[in-house]
Formats: C-alpha cells, structure tokens, sequence
C-alpha cells in the first residue's frame, strides 16, 4: 500500500480565486475543491494544481538571478505558438528569453499572478543550466 495517495503542485498567491480562473481555462480543468484561502484545480488526467493565498506573496523574477525560482510548472505541447496566444489572452506574458533566434522549442511565461512557467515541444532530456 502507498505510503503517498496523491500529490499537488500549490502555488502561493495573494488571489487565488482569479489565479484559478488563469489555470482552469489554460489546462481545462475543473474546480475539485475551494475554501476561503485555496483552490484546486484537477485535469481530465488527473493532474492537480492547487491555488493557496498569501497575502504577502512576491512573485518570482526568474529568468533574473536575484529572487530563484519558487515554483516552475512545464508543459507539453504540439503547438507553441497556438498556445502563447490562448495564454496571452487569459491574461499571461511571455518572459524574456536568453537566445530569441529562430523557432524554440522552449518558452518562458508568467500567470497573471508572476509564477513563471515553460511550454515545450518534447519532455527535457538535458540537465538544468544555472
């Protein structure tokens, strides 16, 4: 018997009400669970992403080297440039990238909220640099 049911990525955030609306329409995922200062978020795979406030919360600055990275999600997809636009339009931004010549396979963004996340073509196979 697993020691471990489940587990859940929680991104801390001052508005996690809204921040969830962000991710429910980007993963198109439902509503699992809410109180007053958490929202949960469940994929038709079974993925869960868990919304929790923090009133003091600071978003990350990554890729800038003076705050490290709190949380980074990644995603896979088909098609970049498709979802840089649904991601643009539910109020997320392209974060800057270090080398911006020719198609990329990898690209940065932030949640209205600032948590920095990548979409990529295909699963990472290097190890992090930096």
């Amino acid at each position: 018997m697993a020691l471990v049911k489940a587990g859940v990525l929680v991104l801390d955030c001052a508005e996690p009400e809204k921040l969830a609306v962000f991710y429910k329409e980007l993963l198109e995922g439902e509503e699992s669970d809410a109180t007053a200062n958490r929202v949960e978020i469940t994929t038709a795979d079974g993925f869960r992403l868990a919304l929790r406030r923090d009133v003091n919360a600071t978003p990350p600055s990554w890729p800038r080297p003076e705050n490290s990275l709190q949380a980074h999600l990644e995603f896979v997809v088909d098609d970049l440039d498709a979802v840089e636009r649904r991601i643009v339009s539910l109020g997320g931004r392209p974060l800057e990238a270090k080398d911006a010549s020719g198609p990329l396979e990898e690209r940065g963004y932030a949640d209205p909220a600032g948590h920095s996340f990548t979409l990529r073509r295909t699963a990472p196979t290097a190890p992090k640099q930096g």
